[in-house]
């Protein structure tokens, strides 16, 4: 079978990378012609290193990340509301990994290239339009630097082109832009001197405004380089598209966060070490009743964009490259294994795209402030241990994320595994 990928970023390499592993002939189209390693940090929960270790690429992880043992999360005035074990910590199998999200796409990319071979990652083609001709699908891309058309048929064609997915736009053309939050980030990665053990990661504030900060990689001189957010809630319309990823002005975020000194982080002198500072809008999209026609499927942030609330985008779009292989391997039929990709794996995306937006297993710190806005003495007088796990337990074993559930479940693709799949021409 024959399999064109659109998009070249985590969900879109991991895709290839499985797909290959299952014996699938495959081809990736990447807009950008010279990937580098730009972004912030990213955190792949143990579900997704899984199916990555599962890959081959646990070495490679190991060598690039950082393997977060706890998250903590916290009041405004930087008062613990809860602790809990992360990752191996956590009795998990495989390690939680937080690491630079640039590094990753190059990790992947490098594997994708030895395996799969360099033709077979074509970067500087836009994707433009797809058509489905009898049992074929056929894509169309724009060549930027010479202006030709490039066509290419394959089997299935698979959208993993983000929030941005022209994939989807032509699934939905009505749907329109993404769904503005009210919410700005700014990010940024810096070389620090390590917080707390060096290895938890943190979440202060509410709602409305708040604080998060991990560490990424080792740095120079014993330093760690150190991922951290700001994110508050704002009254202006959504940026344009042309000005996300844009530069922000320290002082425009000190005004905000230069009160954010707590015992185990100094927020103002984070912000004023970091050389490069980023702004992006929270935005997701409203879930779809399909994301298959045909031949064509999504995955990742072009299926199912959500907010990036409890470490979840860049791990759900591994699982979707592995569940989506699976499908693949196990019918023979790629129309009706889209079909089953489809009909399990989306209504769980939907479900987690919609709790995203109630701040999913951060609720906690919410309910903290509405009900101790001046802090407290005490975390138990404000709200009960049971209470804190019952949010974090409901959002892990809706997403899939429960320990039981990653560590006992079998393998969703065997190296080597035979698929099901045969010629129409057979």
């Amino acid at each position: 079978m024959e399999i064109i990928v659109v998009g070249g970023g985590i969900g879109g390499l991991s895709l290839a990378l499985s797909l290959h592993q299952a014996g699938f002939k495959v081809r990736v189209y990447e807009a950008v012609r010279d990937l580098s390693p730009l972004g912030v940090g990213i955190n792949l929960q143990s579900t997704a290193v899984r199916e990555l270790v599962e890959l081959g690429l646990g070495d490679a992880l190991a060598e690039t990340g950082i393997a977060t043992q706890r998250l903590n999360l916290y009041n405004k005035f930087g008062q613990l509301i809860r602790s809990e074990p992360r990752g191996m910590a956590a009795g998990y199998r495989w390690p939680q990994y937080s690491l630079h999200r640039g590094r990753l796409q190059q990790l992947l990319l490098k594997a994708v290239r030895e395996r799969i071979g360099y033709d077979h990652f074509r970067g500087g083609l836009t994707f433009t339009a797809f058509e489905q001709i009898g049992g074929r699908v056929r894509g169309r891309f724009h060549d930027r630097a010479s202006g030709a058309e490039v066509i290419d048929e394959a089997d299935v064609l698979i959208g993993a082109d983000g929030i941005h997915s022209a994939v989807r736009r032509q699934l939905y053309p009505a749907e329109g832009g993404p769904r503005f939050a009210k919410q700005l980030l700014w990010r940024a990665a810096v070389d620090a001197e390590a917080f707390l053990d060096g290895l938890t990661m943190v979440i202060a504030g509410h709602f409305h405004q708040r604080i998060i900060a991990y560490p990424v990689a080792k740095a120079a001189g014993g330093k760690l380089l150190t991922n951290w957010i700001c994110q508050m809630t704002v009254t202006d319309e959504a940026p344009p598209r042309e000005d996300w990823n844009r530069r922000a002005a320290k002082d425009k975020i000190l005004a905000a966060f230069g009160g954010w000194r707590f015992p185990w982080l100094d927020v103002p002198a984070l912000i004023e070490q970091s050389p490069d500072i980023f702004e992006f809008p929270l935005v997701d999209r409203d879930p779809v009743s399909a994301w298959t026609l045909g031949r064509v499927t999504l995955i990742g942030d072009a299926a199912h964009p959500m907010q990036p609330i409890g470490s979840q985008a860049g791990s759900q779009a591994v699982l979707d490259a592995r569940l989506l292989t699976a499908a693949l391997i196990e019918t023979a039929n790629p129309v009706e294994a889209l079909r089953y990709y489809d009909a399990t794996r989306r209504p769980v995306m939907n479900d987690i795209t919609l709790r995203n937006r109630s701040f999913g297993p951060e609720a906690a710190m919410q309910l903290v402030e509405e009900r101790a806005p001046n802090g407290f003495v005490r975390i138990e007088d404000v709200i009960s241990r049971h209470e804190l796990a019952s949010i974090a337990n409901s959002f892990a074993a809706a997403a899939g994320l429960d320990v039981e559930t990653v560590n006992n479940r079998l393998s969703l693709v065997h190296p080597g595994q035979q698929t099901a799949y045969q010629s129409p021409d057979v």
